[in-house]
């Protein structure tokens, strides 16, 4: 079946365009909360959101739908995507819903939804809650109507389950750490978080206006964050993005540590505990080559999955790893949540600066990156990865880089964008080789 709502992370568009409209979430509310009507008892799901202005709308219009079809709703309230994964499962919740288009500016959104266990949603259950969006949901009879309600705790206890997450004996005193919160849905708990571990906050992105999500802050946009590093003599600057589901770190000279460095430090330290499970970590296609040769080196594996962090956290479960990750920072470590969350592998990091004692710069760049290129293309339709010239200029580029670099084509699944991307141990070469690839792809366009 082909998807026209589910991408490689829930649904996502500009707000009022497309899928992304209130009637469709709506149909969304009722095509979820029919599928999860299981069994005879009360139902309930847990409904999130980031600070984005269109967040209201979406809210009720999904919270209409639910109710519509008889399931209770919970709403927290402005909370990073994990926290309601947490919650959903914690609450016994039938099904959970973050309101988010992560890194994206305020006019989009986007729908991630949970199942009963907080685990993103299957391949299969989104096909099936797709098809049921395109037709008509049973309504409940007037006396079954669910009720919905807010919960004033919900931040709470999210803050007090990610601190379990790093050691009693372990506190953060002696650290000075600005945080960045992309004016997004950890821009209370996760500086709330990090003080209360002991540490000295300086915060940057905590004012959100329903329009500044993303802008110029955040993990996407590090130039004020490592500004704000130097200026304040912090020890470490932490990035989260606009729903707090992906982490990228500034060292105390201002220099960037990706998800790649992130990983290989996390890994590494839990492997000196004997804590890592699985032999090593899964990673996406797009990780460096470098952070392959480097777990090598230390008698680890890395395995590679397919873009998208619900892919990586399938190959986890397959594999029985328990750390992952993404390049641009999304970080699953399944011993303390079921889903990518940026501040709890930011606690991680910052147990990992006390407990060695070393500068950020000293402990955080663990491994020299290959040189790695990326380009997008945009297209307006069609598959141009199916013409049979950019086939073979990409065939003749793998046959180049054969036994010194690695080349990832792929057509994004929340964009329409060809991604080319090309690593190798000559720069130069891998310049050359994505020009040619992006070059016969926009011919093909």
């Amino acid at each position: 079946m082909t998807r026209k709502f589910f991408g490689t992370d829930g649904i996502r568009g500009r707000t009022n365009e497309g899928v992304m409209t209130a009637a469709t979430a709506m149909r969304v509310g009722q095509a979820a909360g029919r599928h999860f009507l299981r069994g005879d008892h009360r139902h309930r799901v847990v409904i999130g959101k980031d600070t984005r202005l269109s967040g209201y709308m979406m809210e009720s219009a999904l919270v209409a739908g639910f109710t519509s079809v008889g399931m209770d709703v919970v709403m927290t309230g402005p909370l990073p995507t994990p926290a309601i994964a947490l919650l959903t499962r914690e609450m016994r919740a039938d099904l959970g819903v973050m309101i988010s288009a992560s890194h994206n500016k305020f006019e989009d959104n986007g729908i991630k939804l949970f199942g009963p266990d907080g685990f993103k949603l299957s391949d299969e259950d989104e096909l099936e809650i797709e098809a049921a969006i395109q037709s008509d949901q049973k309504l409940a009879p007037s006396a079954d109507i669910g009720r919905a309600r807010r919960i004033d705790d919900a931040r709470g206890r999210y803050i007090h389950a990610i601190k379990r997450s790093v050691p009693s004996d372990v506190r953060f005193d002696s650290l000075k750490v600005v945080v960045d919160c992309a004016h997004g849905a950890a821009y209370e708990v996760a500086p709330s978080a990090i003080w209360e571990l002991g540490a000295k906050v300086i915060t940057l992105g905590v004012t959100p206006n329903g329009r500044n999500i993303n802008d110029g802050v955040g993990s996407t946009s590090l130039d004020a964050l490592k500004a704000k590093v130097v200026e304040q003599g912090a020890d470490v600057g932490i990035a989260l993005d606009g729903d707090a589901d992906r982490l990228i770190v500034v060292d105390e000279t201002g220099r960037t540590v990706d998800g790649d460095q992130i990983m290989a430090l996390i890994a590494t330290q839990m492997a000196d505990r004997g804590q890592l499970k699985g032999g090593g970590i899964v990673a996406t296609v797009m990780s460096n080559l470098g952070l392959e040769r480097f777990l090598q080196s230390q008698g680890l594996s890395l395995e590679r999955s397919r873009v998208g962090d619900r892919y990586v956290l399938e190959k986890m479960r397959e594999g029985g790893f328990n750390v992952g990750g993404e390049q641009s920072g999304h970080m699953i470590m399944l011993d303390h949540a079921t889903t990518g969350d940026g501040t709890i592998a930011a606690l991680q990091v910052l147990a990992a600066l006390v407990r060695s004692g070393k500068k950020a710069s000293e402990l955080l760049h663990l491994f020299d990156p290959v040189p790695q290129l990326l380009r997008n293309v945009r297209y307006a339709g069609g598959t141009p990865l199916d013409n049979d010239r950019v086939k073979a200029v990409i065939a003749a580029a793998e046959a180049e880089l054969a036994g010194k670099g690695r080349l990832v084509i792929r057509a994004s699944g929340t964009e329409p964008l060809i991604r080319v991307m090309a690593e190798g141990d000559d720069a130069a070469q891998v310049e050359a080789v994505v020009e040619r690839i992006c070059d016969a792809v926009q011919a093909a366009i």
